[in-house]
């Protein structure tokens, strides 16, 4: 595929490297050359100097030959014009990042599509939407919903209190269970199971369940100790955290703790008295005791350094709180995080990557999600009639390897898949896919 990505700020430069390994034809454009300078030269991929907006500069990247245009500079409006403009141009799907909440309403998407915008996206809202998901069941690292909940993937560290280490899976979730283990992170090791796999202490657990069995997937998983979410601490008072407290339910209280006093009026603003502005440093413990840190669920760090979120992270840890939430925006700090067990790790350019990467795809996919702790996506894709998939039963289907297949939704009903499971035309199928070309995957479903 040919891509053109303007902006090589922190999601576009992500883009176009994440893009280039998989052996994408890739432009990279900006108007600043001291941003495009940071481009190692150890991607494959074409650096361009020129405005999103530039019709000439669009013309010499190839834009009539665009499968994708990519618009994700700082500037809402000029992503939005450059999208109308690619379109126009010759590009087949364009994609415009924006930073106004009303854009994104499914309502509006129309309105879009016929400016030539074919996708938006709001990173600050992809990524509070994860939070929000995070802090509903504390004692999960992440959750990924399928149509409203009829099917539900749940990451899960596994602690000593765990009903099921250290058992052969063909034991514990075989075909008639409620729930199917399809990844595992194991250290550094990414995982897809078999039979004989075993889950073991300190893993990583992808669970693959209906929305009714939750409470037995939490009971096995020895997590029933642990109490819901109702008081929220969050350091930092950007967009996202901005964005998570507006989506949050009722029966969540939140207390934002930011060291910008003029952000801090803008916040008072912005949200009514239950929410509590404070201004000050979330890394002090005198004030993190004063403001009740003891009796808060979930602590949230959300400010633009890596280091600081993850500190106060392990400051909220120490001092109590089960569930912490860490923005960790620099990749080579993920791994670090991770080991020292900070929780739910929120990175934008990673969920942005996984709505972007979804109009790569040709067939007909409902959803993509990134998971930067396995480095894997799972997709929901819907077969053609006469597709691959539907042919045979999913024993003989001869998957790529790295691929599984956890469950589907019919008519509404969400279910599990095992190995005499018939696939039909029209279902909605969650395809777990690690290590693997997504159009190899893909192809089965077309």
């Amino acid at each position: 595929m040919k891509i053109i990505i303007s902006g090589a700020y922190a999601i576009g430069t992500y883009l176009a490297k994440l893009l280039s390994r998989d052996k994408q034809d890739i432009v990279l454009m900006d108007e600043n050359p001291e941003n495009l300078a940071k481009i190692s030269n150890d991607y494959d991929l074409l650096t361009m100097e020129s405005s999103p907006t530039s019709i000439k500069g669009l013309k010499t990247a190839g834009i009539e030959d665009a499968d994708l245009f990519i618009a994700v500079t700082p500037n809402e409006s000029a992503n939005l014009s450059a999208c109308a403009m690619a379109h126009q141009l010759g590009a087949k799907k364009t994609v415009a990042r924006v930073d106004n909440p009303e854009y994104v309403d499914p309502s509006n998407q129309e309105l879009f599509k016929k400016m030539g915008v074919s996708s938006i996206i709001y990173p600050e809202m992809l990524a509070a939407k994860d939070i929000i998901n995070g802090l509903k069941m504390s004692w999960v690292r992440q959750r990924w919903d399928v149509h409203d909940g009829a099917l539900v993937m749940l990451g899960i560290k596994l602690r000593e209190t765990c009903e099921v280490l250290n058992r052969p899976l063909k034991e514990i979730s075989g075909p008639d269970d409620p729930y199917h283990v399809v990844a595992i992170k194991r250290n550094d090791e990414t995982i897809i199971p078999g039979g004989n796999d075993t889950l073991q202490l300190y893993d990583l657990a992808f669970f693959m369940t209906t929305k009714q069995y939750i409470p037995y997937v939490r009971k096995v998983v020895g997590k029933e100790h642990y109490v819901d979410v109702q008081n929220v601490m969050i350091m930092g008072g950007g967009k996202t955290a901005t964005r998570a407290v507006k989506m949050m339910p009722e029966y969540m209280n939140a207390k934002i703790i930011e060291q910008n006093p003029a952000r801090c009026e803008v916040l008072n603003d912005i949200f009514d008295e239950d929410t509590l502005v404070i201004n000050g440093d979330g890394r002090d413990i005198g004030l993190l005791q004063e403001e009740g840190i003891r009796n808060t669920q979930a602590f949230v760090s959300l400010t633009s350094n890596a280091e600081t979120n993850i500190l106060a992270c392990l400051t909220a840890k120490r001092m109590g709180v089960r569930k912490t939430v860490a923005a960790v925006e620099n990749l080579d700090y993920v791994s670090t995080a991770e080991s020292l067990d900070i929780g739910t790790i929120i990175n934008k350019k990673a969920v942005a990557a996984s709505h972007i990467y979804q109009m790569m795809l040709d067939a007909n996919v409902e959803n993509v999600k990134f998971l930067m702790s396995v480095n894997a996506d799972v997709a929901e894709f819907v077969p053609s009639p006469d597709s691959k998939i539907t042919k045979k039963t999913v024993r003989e289907l001869n998957l790529p390897k790295g691929v599984t297949i956890g469950g589907l939704v019919r008519n509404g009903e969400g279910m599990l898949v095992s190995g005499n499971t018939q696939i039909e035309a029209g279902d909605s199928v969650v395809a777990f896919c690690y290590n693997v070309d997504m159009k190899k995957v893909e192809k089965l479903f077309m």
